[in-house]
């Protein structure tokens, strides 16, 4: 048999890549070429997948940190019994909590696994990757549904590690990606739960101190159906935490007022009964007393008997005209407090009520949370089928607002949302409606507004918070936006378009960020 030289193996190569449908991937084509020149296929040393192994690894005590050491050493040297004997060290290492043992459960496994004699070396088989596609799916109902993004990510790395034919390459760097986004989920789902028990006792505070004013109960559930509507935010809930715990302080003071003048008024009209029934006493009393003085003048019979009669009525009058000064002074001062407590619980009603009415608004921004989008939502598509006109819905998410978080701190992302909402006020219309969307994405409704001029309106608010730095300390911050717009269809769901803005902002900010592009 004659045989064959490198360009034809490499020729029949692609050929065969083409006949079989397959990726023309490094690995693949490795694999094809040495089946047909006859040589042994080896799997590749994965140094890179396990150096982020070695990376995620918590050092938590000196021996961990030794045995990271070792396996570092063992991967730069391509060594497979290197790899396991520093694995199977740092096991040992690993504290158990609530056990007497000095050995963690990792770590028998691990020792009880080096005993065996290995004849290969270990490979990423498919099984390997089947394995981890199954813990990948078991964790996902603690994770929820409300991302959808990472819904879709995940059903794609399921989808790719249980292919039989997987590149190990390709999967490391998928598992990768996904890691970090795993770890940004979990971390809100923990915090949501957290958050969502926090209300849940806030919740239970308020209705022990009901308002007397329905209305008032009325705004504060409306606001919370709205936050806890998925998907959920961290953000607006501890936004609603403060509002409601503004606004339980509120109704209680309104309601110890009210009551305060309850007891007021009692005690008003019980004075004003006591003062009338001595009114009409002290009247009967004068009338008597007058009546009986007639009788006497009529009697006498000289001035000298007449004297002591007009001297009686005189100073019976005088003691008349006494206690009337003194009732319409004493009901005149119960008056004045009357009105003073009117004053007040008029001022706590309209404060209590402009508490309220922030249900609707974002704390940190100013602009309308979801409860007030929707409704704004509502109304401007009722307006646009009304009048045959057109809407556009615009969905903004701030670039890299993690990392600057992470690097200037939160603080900071808080001055970065309200610069946004700041220059986007200023470049907006009258009619048009900024609102918060969720953590570090806004909604901007414009009515009267076609898809084309809407692109147009979010790209001249890009240029302009480029022409706008904050100061984070003494350092420049500029920040910019991806953003999708969508022109709202005549019978299109206001959620469906929502949907279709952030899709395209999605697609945005895998475009390169800081631009804008239509749905």
């Amino acid at each position: 048999m004659v045989e064959k030289r490198s360009f034809e193996i490499a020729r029949e190569t692609l050929k065969q890549l083409t006949a079989r449908k397959l990726v023309p991937t490094p690995a693949n084509y490795q694999s094809v070429y040495n089946e047909i020149a006859g040589i042994p296929s080896v799997q590749p040393f994965p140094a890179d997948f396990l150096r982020d192994l070695s990376q995620s690894l918590p050092l938590k005590t000196p021996g961990q940190q030794k045995q990271k050491g070792l396996l570092d050493y063992a991967i730069d040297r391509l060594s497979w019994d290197g790899v396991k004997a520093a694995l199977v060290g740092y096991g040992a290492f690993a504290p158990v909590v609530g056990s007497d043992a000095g050995t963690s459960p990792l770590a028998s496994s691990l020792s009880a696994n080096a005993e065996q004699p290995s004849s290969n070396p270990p490979a990423l088989t498919a099984e390997f990757f089947a394995q981890i596609a199954r813990l990948i799916e078991y964790a996902q109902p603690a994770l929820g549904t409300d991302d959808e993004r990472f819904v879709e990510q995940t059903g794609f790395l399921l989808q790719a590690m249980r292919k039989p034919d997987a590149d190990a390459y390709t999967l490391k760097t998928m598992l990768v990606n996904y890691s970090h986004r795993l770890s940004f989920a979990a971390e809100d789902q923990a915090e949501i739960r957290k958050g969502l028990l926090k209300l849940l006792h806030l919740i239970f505070t308020n209705i022990g101190e009901l308002s007397l004013d329905e209305q008032w109960l009325k705004g504060q559930m409306d606001a919370l159906m709205s936050v806890s509507t998925p998907p959920l935010s961290l953000r607006r809930m501890d936004e609603l935490e403060r509002l409601l715990t503004d606004v339980i302080f509120k109704q209680k003071d309104a309601k110890y007022k009210w009551l305060e003048a309850q007891d007021e008024m009692r005690r008003m009209l019980a004075a004003f009964i006591e003062r009338l029934a001595q009114m009409t006493q002290s009247t009967g009393t004068f009338q008597s007393k007058l009546e009986e003085s007639a009788r006497l003048i009529e009697q006498a019979r000289s001035i000298a008997d007449i004297a002591p009669v007009l001297k009686e009525v005189v100073g019976t009058t005088r003691n008349m005209a006494q206690e009337s000064q003194l009732s319409r002074e004493q009901l005149g001062a119960m008056q004045e407090r009357a009105k003073q407590t009117e004053v007040e619980l008029a001022k706590l009603h309209k404060e209590l009520d402009r508490v309220s009415l922030q249900a609707r608004h974002d704390a940190l921004t100013g602009a309308l949370n979801r409860k007030g989008l929707d409704e704004a939502l509502n109304r401007e598509i009722s307006t646009m089928r009304r009048n045959e006109s057109v809407l556009s819905v615009a969905l903004l998410d701030i670039d890299n607002f993690k990392k600057l978080n992470d690097t200037l701190g939160h603080a900071t992302g808080d001055v970065a949302l309200t610069h946004l909402a700041g220059v986007a006020k200023e470049c907006m219309r009258p009619q048009d409606t900024l609102a918060r969307y969720g953590g570090e994405e806004f909604v901007i409704l414009l009515p009267d507004t076609p898809l084309d001029k809407g692109i147009e309106a979010m790209t001249r608010l890009q240029r302009e918070l480029t022409k706008r730095f904050f100061l984070a300390g003494t350092e420049k911050v500029l920040i910019t936006f991806s953003a999708g717009v969508a022109q709202v269809a005549a019978e299109e769901e206001p959620a469906d378009a929502i949907r279709r803005a952030d899709q395209a902002m999605y697609l945005a900010k895998r475009a390169g960020k800081n631009r804008v592009l239509g749905a």
